[in-house]
């Protein structure tokens, strides 16, 4: 749902009450050196609604998809207007690096544009469980055998989970931005969706948490009631104490007012008891796409840790920002969501920041398609190793060197409890073709891994990962293993590429990795999904 705008004023859409940290007394200097951090109190309080399923997903009645294209509804995004004057200095030319030390495992076909109802983009998006994995799409899912891909739930309208909560997420509303995620502390699915009015005069986020890890079976059901402010882009972080739900808001479907984090009480929904209110901060419009810490590993966050949510600076094009959600459901004042801590990054410039959203080129008769530029991509994947703690994330930049259109800046943060800091960064540029839209993770060994799409004028989009091992140069990734190339372009996709895409780490060894995105194998707007996993050599 995107459209490029100018950066609005600050907007809220309901009262929030500031205090600032006193420290030293030298406010002033401290705001000055960007150093000064804010303590946002007195939450806004979201409604839900709650059902209880008995009947499993795979005896409910099916609602059919639609088979015509369709898209998404655009609304005005934030331009920062990220502009570096300088060379890219964490650049890596991928091409004369040695190969990335994996090994492929398995490659199987996902939901086509027309079994997802038609709809672009399909922000196309997996999780993976003990012994399943769940595709969603706009606006559907599927169900696979992940040991050999085998489909277990043929792709089904997304609609058919919800049906049981009637209202918007049941009924009547529009559904978009699918988000599929395994709770792995608690072995569960959690899916959620937001819903919206024609007119965008009232708006719910939908929730769908498993009763067990079988994925066809039984789900509680949540809607969360944002009144007339849609929460667009919805991402969803599973952590200990809450599942952390960062949205970007757009009351009555207009300009954008700034992005919107949310706690919900994981503990009750996962009991199946009525989830009672949301905990949530609005940010003002300088804050855009936050995405939450989302917990990967056996090793949970140091004990009381708040979640880390992260976005770009909207000011500068050398900083990052990191903020901490500590939530606390029974005494709700008592929460606090607090920052900026000020990230310095290497400078870069946002892709298709003078072109519109659509610039990376295809081959003919291939349209030019959204760049993603501006936002950290889905996820900000977080590990425990004990030692330290390691939080990964991407985002598509212009390469300082060479024709290409789009790069791959991606970032290791570490120490987000203590001290926080840039353990390392990097671009992955390749000379000629744009590499975007990507997505990370980090397994139990410090491997990590980045899955993004491949296109030039010459190359048809194309899936790939690259990847490093915790022996290689700082700021370095291994050359591409390409997962498919792509046989066909997108025509008459409405410009659209994305929204997203999802590199997971499997629970079960903690090591293999599965990224899901999107291409095309014929000319047209019917785009294809695909799922690769694959492990790196030293992960045991």
């Amino acid at each position: 749902m995107h459209r490029n705008q100018a950066v609005p004023l600050s907007q809220t859409r309901r009262f929030t009450v500031w205090s600032t940290f006193l420290l030293f007394g030298l406010i002033p200097f401290l705001a000055q050196q960007g150093l000064a951090q804010q303590v946002q109190r007195n939450p806004i309080l979201i409604q839900s609604n709650h059902v209880r399923t008995t009947v499993p997903l795979r005896d409910m009645k099916e609602v059919p998809v639609l088979n015509t294209l369709k898209e998404m509804p655009e609304l005005d995004e934030p331009v920062f207007a990220h502009v570096s004057k300088q060379k890219d200095a964490v650049a890596q030319d991928i091409t004369t690096a040695p190969p990335v030390k994996t090994q492929n495992l398995l490659s199987f076909s996902g939901i086509t544009g027309v079994q997802g109802g038609g709809y672009s983009p399909p922000d196309t998006n997996s999780a993976v469980g003990g012994t399943q994995v769940v595709e969603t799409v706009n606006l559907a899912y599927a169900i696979y055998n992940k040991t050999n891909g085998s489909v277990i739930k043929a792709p089904t309208s997304i609609r058919t989970l919800y049906v049981p909560l009637g209202g918007l997420c049941g009924s009547t509303g529009n559904l978009s931005d699918p988000v599929a995620t395994w709770d792995k502390a608690a072995q569960r699915w959690v899916i959620s969706i937001i819903a919206y009015a024609n007119n965008f005069s009232s708006n719910a986020l939908c929730v769908a948490v498993s009763t067990s890890p079988d994925a066809t079976g039984t789900y509680n059901l949540y809607s969360f009631n944002y009144n007339n402010v849609l929460p667009d882009y919805p991402k969803l972080g599973v952590w200990p104490d809450a599942y952390y739900v960062t949205t970007n808001s757009y009351p009555n479907g207009g300009n954008f007012s700034g992005a919107e984090s949310c706690a919900l009480n994981r503990a009750k929904m996962l009991a199946g008891q009525a989830a009672g209110n949301a905990v949530c901060f609005q940010r003002s419009s300088s804050d855009y796409t936050l995405l939450p810490a989302d917990l990967d590993g056996t090793t949970p966050p140091p004990s009381g840790a708040p979640n880390f949510e992260v976005d770009l600076n909207a000011n500068s094009s050398n900083q990052m920002n990191l903020y901490k959600f500590h939530v606390d459901f029974v005494n709700v004042g008592n929460s606090t969501f607090t920052g900026p801590t000020l990230l310095s990054i290497a400078s870069y410039t946002d892709v298709c920041i003078n072109t519109g959203r659509a610039c990376i080129p295809q081959p003919s008769p291939g349209e030019k398609v959204d760049g993603r530029g501006g936002k950290l991509m889905h996820r900000l994947a977080y590990r425990n190793f004990g030692d330290h703690e390691a939080m990964v994330t991407t985002h598509s930049v212009v390469p300082t060197s060479g024709s290409a259109t789009a790069a791959s800046r991606w970032y290791e943060i570490r120490n987000p409890s203590s001290s926080p800091t840039i353990f390392q960064q990097g671009t992955v540029v390749h000379p000629t073709i744009s590499v975007w839209n990507g997505s990370m993770a980090i397994d139990k060994a410090g491997d990590i891994a980045l899955g993004a799409s491949a296109s030039s004028s010459a190359q048809k989009p194309t899936i790939a990962y690259v990847g490093r091992v915790p022996s290689d140069a700082l700021g370095k990734m291994e050359s591409p293993f390409v997962v498919i190339v792509g046989t066909g372009v997108q025509v008459g996709g409405f410009n659209r590429w994305g929204d997203y895409s999802s590199m997971q780490v499997d629970p079960a060894d903690d090591c293999t990795m599965w990224y899901t995105t999107m291409y095309y194998t014929s000319n047209g707007s019917n785009w294809n999904t695909r799922m690769n996993s694959f492990k790196f050599n030293n992960c045991q």
